[in-house]
């Protein structure tokens, strides 16, 4: 993606925003002016920082819709409907970093046991999704910021999939990892002297 592009997108996730907290829940962009890269379908994440604390994460893991719609739903998501966080208020949009995680296809990983699943997610580089059954757990690759080690890395997955560790020995357990390119946007109070 071009910084042209990126940057369309993450006005996107803006104005998404900025729509969403005036009440206007379903807003999408005008597809008709846009470049071919966010007219594709493509799955995206959209994470919320206000005044540098999370405030919202919300993001699709299958490609099912253009990747600029895409985008301006999980963003009004991230703003209004996440549940571990209150609504985004209006005044607090100023304030409120925007990134955009824009993802790879999802690509199985066979493994043989939590040894050889650590030794096999690439640290800083690879997302983590798990799946088994109703239980789904996902990570973006930047998490490895927090949680270096791929242990405590693929337990956290595994809690976000409201399960333990233990799940990955489960022979009905899928793996995926991924890739994202990630742009951010800072909050237009900072611009403000």
């Amino acid at each position: 993606m071009t910084a042209l592009e990126a940057a369309a997108l993450l006005e996107i996730a803006r104005r998404a925003v900025v729509e969403a907290t005036s009440g206007h829940k379903n807003w999408r962009p005008d597809l008709h002016d846009l470049p071919d890269s966010l007219v594709a379908p493509g799955a995206s994440f959209v994470t919320l920082h206000t005044r540098g604390r999370l405030h919202g994460c919300i993001g699709s893991v299958e490609p099912r819709s253009p990747l600029a719609v895409d985008v301006a739903k999980n963003a009004q998501s991230a703003a209004l409907f996440d549940p571990r966080f209150a609504p985004l208020a209006a005044a607090e949009v100023a304030d409120t970093e925007i990134e955009i995680s824009v993802l790879s296809p999802m690509q199985p990983l066979a493994y043989a046991d939590m040894d050889d699943l650590c030794r096999k997610v690439r640290p800083g580089i690879d997302g983590v999704l798990v799946e088994r059954g109703w239980q789904r757990g996902l990570l973006l690759p930047q998490v490895w910021e927090q949680l270096p080690q791929p242990h405590d890395f693929l337990a956290h997955v595994a809690l976000k999939a409201g399960a333990s560790a233990a799940i990955y020995t489960h022979p009905d357990t899928h793996v995926f990892v991924f890739q994202v390119h990630h742009y951010e946007q800072a909050a237009p109070a900072r611009h403000v002297h």
